[in-house]
């Protein structure tokens, strides 16, 4: 597959907004990263998921009490992942390298491989957003059809029904199945090259991978059962699975993003790569300070894709600037009032998708 590039010749949008978030922090005498705010929740939500752990695995509380604790440990992880993970991944977590390293890496401690998810998702999704064969993140065929270019089955036509049980399954599959599938393969996605791991590679990845089920199946059934632990842990990844996917789909697959598909012979998307962003990126419930603060500003999704090196704690002051230069430039802004409307739109665009030809 010939490469996928985009007509960044006169981006003279991306100039212009990049311009003023620079005078932005200039201004105001400060650095894109994360900051104390970042710091003190991620404390809190490492501390949260450490007691919820070990309520349910050394105090063993009763059934009822257990299942709303498993749940709550899964949100909790998916928190983690939006705060922690996500910035460290993208390097804005910290100024320091060694910190932006380790949040990512806790991604190993909740199951998948940070290595991975950096090819994946930095590279992939951030480049290729919503183009069919690069962005794995759309990539769920044949259980389900959200790409207009994406062959359709039958059982597609239910899929506004299904998704729940299909979204809630994601985590484990991530973990279970991805990862491995990446690892024999050497391919983060299947258009992309094959790749050689080195030996830190392949200690990281299987260090890790018996390292989580060692401490979520193999701890939990020494020191509670075999029955128990499989329902607790299938409900947390259940709940974990779930919250990630939804947010990221109200993110890119509603109504009103774009799917482009680039140029059959060049293979080029005739659009500069910042509006690209853009028109196949939502915003959602930018107004509900609580939502923020559990997501990580991933609800700022179209402040995140211009700028995924500036922590989530500036998307608030960026998004102004995004707005100001979308008006200027004739761009249109795509944004929810809330996390509500922006989930029916999604399951309006996947009902569409399931029952279009």
């Amino acid at each position: 597959m010939q490469k996928i590039t985009f007509n960044n010749k006169n981006n003279l949008f991306f100039q212009r907004l990049k311009e003023k978030v620079d005078v932005h922090f200039k201004s105001n005498n400060t650095v894109a990263t994360g900051n104390r705010s970042l710091y003190v929740k991620s404390v809190l939500q490492v501390c949260s998921a450490i007691g919820l752990y070990i309520t349910l695995v050394f105090i063993h509380p009763d059934a009822f009490l257990s299942v709303i604790l498993c749940a709550l440990l899964g949100a909790n992880l998916a928190f983690i992942g939006f705060n922690i993970m996500h910035e460290g991944g993208h390097q804005s977590f910290s100024k320091r390298t060694w910190v932006n390293v380790l949040s990512a890496y806790s991604l190993n401690v909740l199951g998948g491989n940070a290595m991975f998810w950096k090819a994946k998702h930095n590279v992939n999704h951030h480049t290729y957003t919503n183009i069919e064969g690069m962005d794995d993140d759309i990539n769920v065929q044949p259980y389900m059809r959200i790409h207009p270019s994406q062959r359709r089955y039958w059982m597609h036509r239910f899929q506004h029904i299904y998704w729940i049980l299909l979204y809630g399954i994601t985590y484990l599959s991530w973990i279970f199945i991805d990862d491995f599938a990446k690892y024999f393969s050497g391919k983060m996605v299947p258009n992309s090259p094959q790749r050689k791991w080195t030996l830190k590679e392949h200690l990281i990845f299987w260090s890790t991978k018996i390292g989580y089920i060692a401490l979520y199946i193999g701890l939990p059934v020494y020191f509670t059962s075999l029955a128990s632990t499989l329902i607790g842990f299938g409900i947390m990844t259940f709940v974990c699975g779930l919250t990630i996917a939804v947010v990221f789909q109200m993110a890119h697959v509603v109504e009103i993003t774009s799917f482009p598909e680039p140029d059959a012979i060049t293979s080029k998307i005739n659009q500069e790569w910042a509006i690209h962003q853009i028109e196949t990126t939502a915003n959602f419930g930018t107004n509900n300070k609580i939502l923020s603060w559990f997501l990580g500003g991933l609800n700022f999704q179209v402040e995140h894709h211009l700028f995924p090196r500036i922590s989530h704690v500036h998307y608030p002051a960026i998004n102004k600037l995004v707005k100001e230069t979308c008006e200027e430039f004739n761009v249109s802004y795509i944004e929810f009032s809330s996390l509500g409307t922006a989930f029916w739109s999604h399951l309006k665009h996947i009902k569409k998708m399931g029952m279009a030809s």
